[in-house]
């Protein structure tokens, strides 16, 4: 693609980062097959080919960008499945970040629209914030959820039961069980320490059964997902600079072998550190070391082969392939081959590569589209008539749970569950996410066997 920047701009190391990336565009199109919000809308302005340009000319003219253009930008979700397709590898996800950040700086959105924005960036990250707005709704039960606009989208995808939350056991050490392997820090995150708690206390038990120890490192949280992508990044610099604080003290102490991110959100955030820290020389080389450590649960899981001689019968689950782990992260096939190794009957729902509508922030800021792809993806999971549906991202879990009867759990549970630990409360006849019934039958209709369970640490 032809830009016309003039030198003045180009000396902004944002517009040259940016012209770069709008030259390797070769206008082929190949990514609007992929784009979910082409597929519903069928606006090409709402494919990352019509974005591309929008941005350029955003970024050429140099002016304030108007309320159209402004939202076709909003109505991306980041999915990340044109990088996927794109045959030239442009940079899409930096492209549409540098654009936001742009947006944030120059546009000036309606009253509420700044009130909702802001309220996400300072209480989602904020699990002390987060968790007693959830149990409000959940203590308002059907009238929370009956609310209008953001507020009422927001109760529909809190747990059906008041969650309860405290702080993470600050350096707190799990210990491997027999000879240590391996030593990782686990990322707890934020809003997951409130929507899923469990997954946490999976992944613990996984990795220590299997010669991890893990690490809770003091001062680690949020990963600055949240505020980045909603154009705000020093907000989202400055939670990722205590994260790289916290785990350079583990580092310059015992060492750390990985870490271990069980949010693919988070972990495609974690692993772009090295590029957010670009221009930093004081953090550059810590962002970049963090990076080369991060690892997604299922990754490391391959990696440490556990044994799954816990394994239930043959239990038919839908895999749901989160966005941001096989778009952002690149890993798709190994989540479900481990669940196959696992002693699970692995299926997955047509149109794999197509976005769930979560996506961080966007089932509440574009709550029409969400809802036609929310619903889109749980009919195709459905059709599979799975025991159960597994997603390696919290926010899929929610967006999936809340449209249907079906049990929706963390990947890492499963294996933990096939591995010795306890069944995943949503096949136990209980649950702490959005959607998370009992269903005591297989496809076959056999009952949902519990595998013994061991006792071990818990994150929470």
């Amino acid at each position: 693609m032809q830009t016309l920047f003039t030198d003045d701009q180009l000396a902004d190391p944002g517009i040259a980062e940016a012209e770069g990336i709008l030259r390797s565009c070769v206008h082929c199109g190949f990514c609007q097959a992929t784009c979910p919000t082409y597929v519903l809308r069928g606006d090409e302005l709402d494919s990352p080919r019509g974005r591309i340009y929008l941005v350029k000319t955003m970024l050429e003219s140099g002016g304030t960008p108007n309320a159209k253009l402004v939202g076709h930008i909003d109505r991306c979700l980041s999915c990340l499945s044109c990088m996927t397709t794109c045959p030239s590898s442009v940079d899409y996800m930096h492209l549409v970040d540098l654009a936001r950040e742009r947006i944030e700086r120059t546009h000036r959105r309606p009253w509420d629209q700044r009130l909702l924005r802001r309220m996400l960036r300072i209480v989602l990250p904020a699990p002390h914030l987060l968790a007693p707005l959830l149990a409000l709704a959940a203590l308002a039960g059907p009238l929370a959820r009956r609310l209008p606009g953001a507020l009422g989208r927001m109760a529909r995808l809190a747990p059906r039961g008041r969650p309860a939350w405290k702080p993470p056991a600050g350096g707190r050490v799990h210990p491997a069980e027999g000879p240590r392997c391996r030593r990782v820090a686990l990322l707890a995150g934020c809003v997951q320490q409130v929507m899923g708690r469990a997954i946490d206390a999976a992944t613990i038990r996984l990795l220590t059964r299997n010669g991890c120890e893990v690490v809770l490192a003091p001062g680690a949280g949020c990963c600055g997902a949240v505020a980045h992508h909603l154009g705000d990044r020093e907000r989202g610099r400055r939670s990722a600079a205590a994260n790289l604080d916290a785990w350079q003290t583990e580092i310059d102490g015992e060492g750390l072998d990985a870490i271990v991110v069980n949010a693919s959100g988070c972990g495609a955030m974690v692993k772009d550190y090295g590029h957010l820290f670009r221009d930093d020389p004081e953090r550059a080389e810590a962002a970049a070391r963090v990076a080369h450590l991060a690892l997604d649960v299922t990754e490391l899981a391959a990696h440490i082969a556990p044994r799954f001689a816990a394994a239930p019968p043959r239990l038919r689950i839908a895999y749901h392939s989160a966005c941001a782990l096989q778009h952002g992260q690149g890993i798709h096939v190994e989540p479900a081959r481990l669940l196959a190794r696992a002693g699970f009957e692995v299926v997955e729902p047509a149109e794999p590569h197509l976005c769930c509508g979560s996506a961080g922030t966007y089932n509440i800021l574009q709550p029409a589209i969400a809802e036609r792809l929310g619903a889109r993806k749980a009919a195709a999971l459905e059709a599979l008539d799975p025991v159960a549906i597994a997603a390696g991202n919290i926010g899929c879990i929610a967006q999936i749970g809340a449209r249907t009867p079906r049990p929706v759990v963390h990947t890492v549970e499963l294996l933990d569950w096939a591995d010795g630990g306890p069944p995943p409360a949503g096949l136990a006849g209980g649950g702490d996410a959005p959607g998370m019934t009992l269903r005591n039958a297989s496809a076959s209709g056999s009952p949902v066997p519990t595998p013994s369970r061991r006792d071990s640490p818990s994150s929470g």
